[in-house]
Order: C-alpha cells, then structure tokens, then sequence
C-alpha cells in the first residue's frame, strides 16, 4: 500500500506544512513522511510565504490563522510560484464564507481541525469532480453551536459585550458558555 501511495505522489513529493500549533505540525510532519512525503515546516506567515516564493513544494497544508496573520497569504504566494500545488487549508473555526474564500484564492480542499493525516492525505490527493464522503463522525449540533459562538467571539476581538449583542444572547449567558469546555 505504501508503494501505491508512494507512486499516486508522483516524482515530486515535497510538503509545505503551515501551522503555528508546534506539537500538531511535527507529529502531522511525520505521519506524513510515513506516507511518503518531504515535509517542510513553518509556523508563520512570513516562514511560509519565503518558502512558497523559494523552493515551491508540490503539495501544501496551510492554517487559517497563525499568529502573524492569515494563512491565506501563503496560498496566494503558492499559488503565483506554483499553479500546479496541491493545497489544504486546515482551521479550527469551520466557516463557509472562509471556505470560500480558500477554495477562490486557490487551494484545492478545506478541512476543519482536528484533521487527521489520513484525512489531510486524501484530500491532497483527491483529484475527482466527485462529492467528498460524508465525515465518520460529524459535528454534534451543539458542536456546531458553540463553534458558531467562538468565531463571532473572535471576529468581536473577544468582547463579550459586543458578542452577546451580535449574537442576541444575555451577556451573562455568553459568559458562562464560555467558560465552559467545548461539547464533543
């Protein structure tokens, strides 16, 4: 299986992966070196645009948001040096107007954290028009829910008061489901 994987990847196996999260990328760079990949790290912006614009690889995963600014910068600049590259954007704030945007400026498949490599590696190597399938275990809707909640939390600059007043909710009530742990 391995020597199919291996084949399907081509002469060109070099990875780009951007993540700002230091334990997943290492462990996410060696499941897929596993798989027959050359993965390379960054962990911001900065490093994975001077990446992009030097040595393009073949495939790449980019998160959304790191911490000086947005993974969809590196996608841009993979995109200029690279039209052929195989991207992923990872996030742990599934939205679709985010999803939309990655797939215009040019990645090739959208996955919400926490992905596994299995996950990361089929949608690199997805090249059909067909429909993905389903998730084995979707989101619980008061997953969605609170996910819901923490983007606009985020997008207010993680006010409270302005949260709770986009959101239609008691001030009071936002707070403690923030203080709570996210639903499985």
């Amino acid at each position: 299986m391995a020597e199919d994987l291996i084949a399907e990847l081509g002469p060109d196996r070099s990875l780009l992966l951007v993540d700002d999260d230091e334990p997943f990328v290492k462990r996410l760079a060696r499941a897929m070196e596993k798989r027959g990949f050359v993965p390379e790290t960054a962990s911001s912006v900065a490093a994975g645009r001077a990446i992009a614009l030097t040595r393009p690889p073949a495939y790449a995963v980019v998160d959304l948001r790191l911490e000086d600014g947005n993974g969809l910068d590196v996608v841009e600049a993979l995109r200029e040096r690279r039209p052929d590259c195989r991207i992923v954007v990872l996030t742990g704030y599934g939205a679709i107007a985010t999803a939309v945007a990655a797939v215009k400026i040019g990645a090739s498949d959208y996955l919400s954290k926490p992905a596994d490599a299995n996950e990361v590696t089929n949608a690199l190597l997805s090249r059909g028009e067909a429909l993905p399938e389903p998730p084995e275990n979707p989101m619980s809707a008061d997953r969605v829910r609170w996910e819901h909640i923490q983007r606009v939390y985020e997008m207010c600059d993680r006010n409270v008061s302005e949260t709770a007043r986009r959101l239609s909710m008691h001030r009071r009530t936002l707070q403690r489901i923030l203080a709570k742990r996210s639903p499985k």
